[in-house]
């Protein structure tokens, strides 16, 4: 397992240096045993069943799979008001520090230019000015969330659905604008409600918000959500709706779950991880979509059938070969 501190740990040490006390000693074995001392910052909850939950698993295998080469040393559940500190405290005793999360990426572009020599990885973001030691990745999930709305229109049965997003950040609004296109290339006469409820956590907005569009006629629902989705699946199972989730394959866990959209959070740590280790990494804006195959962008449904399947290949195709445009995340 990673040497792995939670937020409430981390609200306990008295300042920077004493995270970093710990993250050195963990790196210093990693220096001994000749292994490249690698920093995650996990931002959110890693039992949230959706990005979060999807980075932590994939921090997890990649030491699995890298045991030999690599020693992690993580934080999870680091809030907005403690990135800086956080990042800073990795950056001190890791070679490359990885942020699951949109929310590390203005702190980390700051933290980056006072560790010119440290690489920092953002997963998930909208991209910042150029800077050697910096890349963001982009899930593209406005891009996926376009196939989510195909099928939505697809499965409802009342011609009415609905998105529920958390923080009004560009990637979650173009998202949900995409989710609405998706579903109107199949009905153009679809009633779409879309909301962000300003918190990716909150399960009473979530919930609240899921409601108010099933009293609309919603029977289909798409998210953008951490441990709000609880709030959504709430709701669902009060009502006998459906939800297609978002992040990795769940299905035959939950049978509110008609689908899944993958954004493969994990995946891109891990490869940001690999290609450090194989001296590829680059700086810049990375892509991570349909393109990038499927452990990166995909699609599934729970019960398919083969109009489904066909009908969503061939929009998947359509947006790689670049027949379909939708909005950057």
């Amino acid at each position: 397992m990673p040497d792995d501190m939670r937020r409430r740990d981390f609200l306990r040490a008295t300042g920077a240096a004493a995270l970093v006390g710990s993250g050195v000693v963990a790196n210093s074995r990693a220096f001994a045993a000749g292994l490249v001392p690698v920093g995650v910052i996990i931002p959110g909850s890693t039992t949230d069943r959706g990005w979060m939950q999807s980075g932590y698993t994939g921090m997890l295998q990649a030491e699995k799979d890298l045991a030999d080469k690599i020693k992690v040393t993580s934080i999870t559940d680091v809030s907005m008001a403690d990135m800086e500190q956080a990042l800073t405290s990795l950056a001190m005793g890791n070679k490359i520090v990885v942020g699951a999360g949109g929310q590390c990426e203005s702190a980390g572009y700051k933290i980056a230019k006072r560790f010119p020599n440290v690489k920092f990885s953002i997963i998930g973001g909208g991209g910042q000015a150029p800077q050697p030691n910096y890349v963001v990745t982009d899930g593209r999930q406005a891009q996926i969330a376009y196939v989510a709305g195909v099928a939505a229109a697809m499965l409802s049965k009342t011609g009415v659905i609905s998105f529920v997003g958390g923080i009004e950040l560009p990637p979650i609004v173009n998202a949900s604008i995409e989710f609405g296109n998706g579903a109107k290339s199949v009905n153009p006469n679809i009633k779409y409600l879309p909301t962000l409820t300003g918190d990716f956590d909150d399960v009473a907005k979530a919930k609240e918000a899921t409601l108010a569009a099933i009293a609309q006629g919603a029977d289909i629902h798409y998210h953008i959500m951490n441990l709000g989705l609880r709030g959504i699946e709430q709701a669902a199972r009060e009502k006998s709706t459906r939800i297609i989730g978002s992040y990795f394959d769940r299905c035959g866990t939950d049978p509110t779950y008609v689908a899944f959209s993958i954004t493969g959070t994990g995946y891109m740590l891990r490869d940001q991880i690999n290609r450090f280790l194989a001296g590829n990494w680059q700086a810049g804006f990375l892509p991570y979509g349909l393109e990038a195959g499927p452990q990166a962008s995909s699609f599934v449904f729970c019960s398919p059938n083969p109009e489904l399947t066909a009908k969503i290949d061939q929009v998947k195709a359509d947006i790689v070969s670049g027949k379909i445009k939708t909005l950057p995340s």
